[in-house]
């Protein structure tokens, strides 16, 4: 292996940009604003493939002999590396072979067959993958081109740092680098710290697939037993070799962040660029705004490094419901209120002009009613002011938003049959979303009807959508009806949908 030395060397003669862009510097308005520090991103997302990978593996593969790269090239990757080595053997002429785990992404893997390589789906992470693609490169004698142990990879991704501090030659405090085996912040670290070494450089590990942070803490490679796959781009369990050599030089902190912080770190990232980072992209942003947290950084220049926006369509949705919560901008709460006339409308009153991002409820008990309610809020610690006021007016209520369980699960299932709820009706309502609208719509509806089903999810829409019970006798029905047209919102009548008979009735 080289000497640390040497890496200065092979990032100034790296050949990246065959295959790979520049990518600019550029200032988040709104996070610095919040976050009291200038905030840059470093915009990797923009490379061709949409993560910097690109630049490791070309630079490994431009290397090889005319004889090497006839025999092709294999591969293992959640995905990014695939793409980068796609590219570079598209380039290059020679066929590429890559295995990726089962639970990649379908936007990577359709990306990788795009470059014309063969793709082999294999187990459930990348260490499974790796093990895979190394029996395959022995047998066919190819080049296996691993996505960070390797120096001409490690190389390739230290010219992003390069870049950096010839794009920002003024004063850095901090370059915020995610870490999955380790070659992009072995690679910055070991250029920053030979020309910058009093630039602090900090990785960012997911807390469930956290190899380096262990592995640093314990002075040897930590082989973890299991990883969480939802930054895939960083699941692995077991750092490179030679990245934790340089890591052990040049690394001052090792920042670990949960999912809910990585899923807001992209809200903030889209609010500032319109882009949207993969979990492992944002790692970064995430493990910055930890950083910023503890009180520590005020005024300081901060670099985050944004490195990857590969990432399936379908997995915005949980990644916008879990942002709020990672922000600590939502608080979700267990409330109990006694099941009589005005508590319903006394409890609405409490929560004054909080903006309800959620609102969940079923009869289920003549004596209490138990509400599941989600609150826009202004920070952390607004959750538990709430509980504090309601029980002071004599309402039972719990502060779920740390229960992983109830933010997944029981959100989704408050609910099901209710036998006592006699002359039940259900309609589903809509009406403009605007701050105040359900508060309003709550109001309305509280007058003279028992709520026995509610249930309300802001979505951001232009319309706010209710699913609504009421106990309505045969003999009120003209005045139900009357009470409807006055309401003044857009409404349909489902108590003869057969999920509301199958599920609810």
């Amino acid at each position: 292996m080289s000497q640390p030395d040497d890496y200065l060397e092979r990032i100034l003669t790296s050949s990246v940009y065959d295959v790979a862009v520049e990518s600019p510097l550029d200032v988040a308005q709104n996070l610095s604003r919040r976050l009291n520090n200038q905030i840059l991103l470093k915009r990797e997302d923009l490379q061709p493939v949409f993560s910097f990978k690109c630049r490791g593996a070309y630079n490994k593969m431009v290397k090889l002999t005319a004889a090497q790269l006839a025999r092709g090239v294999v591969a293992a990757s959640a995905g990014n590396h695939a793409q980068g080595v796609a590219l570079a053997a598209q380039k290059l002429g020679a066929m590429a072979t890559i295995v990726m785990p089962a639970t990649t992404p379908k936007i990577k893997v359709d990306a990788v067959l795009a470059r014309g390589a063969e793709v082999i789906l294999f187990g459930d992470n990348y260490d499974e993958a790796c093990a895979h693609a190394t029996k395959l490169a022995k047998k066919a004698k190819a080049t296996f081109v691993h996505p960070y142990d390797d120096p001409d990879v490690i190389a390739g991704q230290g010219t992003v740092a390069m870049e950096l501090l010839r794009q920002h030659p003024g004063p850095i405090h901090s370059v915020f680098i995610p870490v999955g085996g380790g070659g992009l912040i072995a690679g910055m670290a070991a250029y920053i710290k030979r020309l910058r070494p009093d630039i602090r450089i900090v990785g960012v590990e997911p807390e469930d697939a956290d190899a380096m942070a262990r592995s640093l803490s314990k002075g040897e490679r930590v082989t973890l037993e299991r990883v969480g796959i939802f930054a895939d781009g960083v699941a692995v369990k077991k750092v490179g070799k030679e990245t934790f050599r340089l890591a052990q030089l040049y690394v001052d902190e090792i920042i670990r962040v949960n999912n809910d912080a990585i899923c807001a770190a992209i809200k903030d990232v889209f609010e500032d660029t319109r882009s949207i980072l993969e979990p492992a992209g944002a790692l970064s942003v995430a493990g910055m705004k930890s950083a910023i947290a503890t009180g520590k950084l005020k005024g300081k220049t901060l670099i985050a490094v944004a490195s990857g926006a590969n990432m399936n369509f379908d997995r915005l949705r949980y990644i916008a419901e879990r942002g709020e919560l990672g922000e600590k901008r939502e608080a979700v709460l267990a409330v109990t209120i006694p099941e009589t006339p005005g508590s319903f409308k006394t409890f609405c009153s409490l929560l004054g002009a909080r903006n309800i991002t959620e609102f969940n409820y079923r009869y289920s008990d003549p004596g209490f009613a138990r509400v599941f309610v989600g609150l826009s809020v202004p920070g952390a610690g607004e959750g538990a002011r709430v509980v504090t006021l309601l029980e002071r007016h004599g309402l039972e209520a719990i502060d779920l938003s740390e229960n992983e369980m109830a933010k997944l699960h029981i959100r989704h299932l408050v609910g099901g049959r209710a036998p006592d709820a006699v002359n039940e009706v259900l309609y589903r309502f809509e009406f403009p979303e605007r701050p105040g609208a359900l508060m309003q719509f709550l109001e309305n509806m509280s007058h003279g009807w028992n709520i026995s089903l509610f249930h309300y999810r802001n979505h951001g829409a232009d319309y706010g959508r209710v699913l609504v019970g009421l106990q309505v006798p045969e003999k009120a029905k003209p005045r139900f009806q009357a009470f409807l047209e006055k309401l003044g919102y857009r409404y349909w009548d489902e108590s003869r949908n057969p999920a509301y008979k199958l599920f609810l009735a």
